[in-house]
C-alpha cells in the first residue's frame, strides 16, 4: 500500500515509532535514526532473560525498519541526517522542540530542504506554550495530566496505573492518522505540512465522550463501582463458574424486559423499581445484587447460549493468556508470524487493520540491530568509502556487520 514511500523517523520509545512501525508494515521503507546511545527502549526490561527471545516490546514497533546511528550533535552527523531527510516523504520525530530549533531540524528549517515533506511531531504535551518541553512519557502526559487516570478510577479508589505503552500506541495510531491525511493532502497541492500530535491531546479525544458532557454541563459524574452504576445493566457479572463478562445494553426502552426474559426474571420484567432508566439508577444496588444472584445459578458458557439466543450484547472478560488463544482474534488476524534474518520464527501482534482485495499489512523483516543498516545507508545517500570509514572512526557515526 505504501510503497515507495520514504520515511526517517528520528524517535525514541514507542509513540512515534509505533506510527513508522505500522507505516513498515503497510510497505512504507522506513529508516530509524538513533543517537550512539540508542534508543532506551531497546534495553527495556523483558519478563525473560533468554537470549533467543530478544526484546518483545521493542521489535513489535520496530521490525522490518532499517537503522542507522549518527551523532547529530556534530555538523558531519546532521547533515547526515539532513541528507535523508532531503529525499524522504515523511519525517517522523519525538525530539523536544527546543533542541530541534537549535539543531535547524524543525518544521520551518526543513521545509526549506523539501517543501513536500510531511513533518510528524510526537511530544508529551505539544509544540506550543511553556510546558511544550516537557517530558510526557504516556503515563505522565495521556493518563494522568490528561485526566483519564481520574475519569476511569472507581470514586474513592487509589488511581491505578497505565498499562505498558497503552497511551502511546493510541497518540501512534493517531499520529498515523495525521500522516496519512497530510499525504493525501500533498497528491493535490504537491505541498508537505507539519502535523502536530502529543499525548495529552490524543489521551483527552480517548475520553471525549466524558469530556464532551463536561464542557456542556460544567460537570461529570465520577466512576462508581458496580453495584452503584447509574447504568446498572450496563456492567460486568460473575457467573457460576467464577468467569466474569460484560454485558451491555442497546439504552433502548426494552432493555429490561428484554434481558429479564431472557435470563428467568420475567416476574421483574413490569417491576417499578426497574421499569425505568431513572428507577434503575435509584434501585441499582438491588437490581445488581438480583442479577448477581441470578448469574451465578449457571456458568459462563451457558449464559453466552441463552443471551446469544437472545440477540444481547455480552462479551466474556478474558485473560491475555485467553486472548492470544481466542479462536475469533485469529479469524480477526490480530496476531502474526514474524521470520528473523536466521530463520527463527516468533509470535507477535499484527497492525490493527487488514486490508483486502490486494497485499494484506505484515511484517517486513526482522528487527534492526543498533547501527546494523548505517554503512549501507550511508552509501546509498553518496558518501564514499573513505568518508564512511572516517566518520565511523570518529563516532560520528555507528556502523555493525548484516545480521546472519
Amino acid at each position: 500500500m505504501l510503497s515507495g514511500v520514504k520515511v526517517v523517523e528520528m524517535a525514541t520509545y514507542v509513540a512515534g515509532p509505533s506510527a513508522g512501525g505500522i507505516m513498515r508494515d503497510w510497505g512504507a521503507a522506513v529508516i530509524k535514526v538513533e543517537s550512539p546511545k540508542g534508543d532506551p527502549w531497546r534495553v527495556f526490561p523483558t519478563p525473560t532473560k533468554a537470549e533467543d527471545v530478544g526484546n518483545p516490546l521493542f521489535d513489535l514497533d520496530n521490525r522490518g525498519k532499517r537503522a542507522i546511528a549518527l551523532d547529530i550533535s556534530r555538523p558531519e552527523g546532521l547533515e547526515a541526517l539532513i541528507r535523508l531527510i532531503r529525499e524522504a516523504d515523511v519525517f517522523i520525530t519525538n525530539t523536544r522542540p527546543s533542541a530541534l530549533e537549535r539543531a535547524g531540524l524543525d518544521y520551518e528549517s526543513l521545509k526549506k530542504e523539501n517543501s513536500r515533506l510531511i513533518y510528524s511531531s510526537v511530544s508529551g504535551y505539544g509544540i506550543e506554550g511553556e510546558e511544550r518541553d516537557r517530558p510526557g512519557f504516556d503515563m505522565a502526559a495521556f493518563w494522568s495530566r490528561a485526566g483519564a487516570c481520574d475519569i476511569m478510577t472507581p470514586k474513592g479508589e487509589e488511581p491505578i496505573p497505565l498499562r505498558t505503552a497503552a497511551g502511546d500506541h493510541v497518540t501512534g495510531l493517531t499520529t498515523l492518522g495525521g500522516i496519512m491525511g497530510a499525504l493525501y493532502e500533498r497528491e493535490k497541492t504537491g505541498k508537505g505540512r507539519l502535523v502536530e500530535t502529543s499525548l495529552m491531546r490524543s489521551g483527552i479525544y480517548m475520553m471525549s465522550s466524558d469530556y464532551a458532557i463536561q464542557l456542556r454541563f460544567g460537570k461529570l459524574a465520577a466512576t462508581p463501582p458496580r453495584e452503584k452504576a447509574a447504568t446498572p445493566l450496563t456492567n460486568f457479572f460473575q457467573a457460576g463458574d467464577g468467569k466474569w463478562f460484560c454485558y451491555l445494553t442497546r439504552q433502548l426502552p426494552q432493555d429490561w424486559v428484554e434481558l429479564a426474559n431472557a435470563i428467568g426474571l420475567e416476574k421483574y420484567a413490569e417491576d417499578e423499581r426497574f421499569a425505568s432508566k431513572l428507577g434503575r439508577r435509584k434501585n441499582s444496588e438491588a437490581l445488581v445484587a438480583l442479577l448477581d444472584e441470578t448469574f451465578a445459578h449457571k456458568s459462563m458458557r451457558e449464559w453466552g447460549v441463552i443471551l446469544d439466543a437472545a440477540d444481547l450484547v455480552w462479551a466474556p472478560v478474558l485473560t491475555s493468556a485467553e486472548v492470544v488463544e481466542d479462536s475469533q482474534a485469529a479469524h480477526l488476524g490480530a496476531f502474526v508470524d514474524v521470520t528473523r534474518d536466521n530463520g527463527q520464527v516468533y509470535k507477535s501482534v499484527a497492525t490493527p487493520v487488514r486490508f483486502h482485495d490486494g497485499e494484506d499489512a505484515r511484517p517486513r523483516g526482522d528487527t534492526p540491530d543498533f547501527g546494523q543498516h548505517s554503512v549501507d545507508i550511508l552509501k546509498e545517500y553518496g558518501y564514499s568509502d573513505s568518508e564512511i570509514t572516517a566518520m565511523l572512526e570518529s563516532g560520528i557515526a555507528v556502523g555493525q556487520k548484516q545480521k546472519g
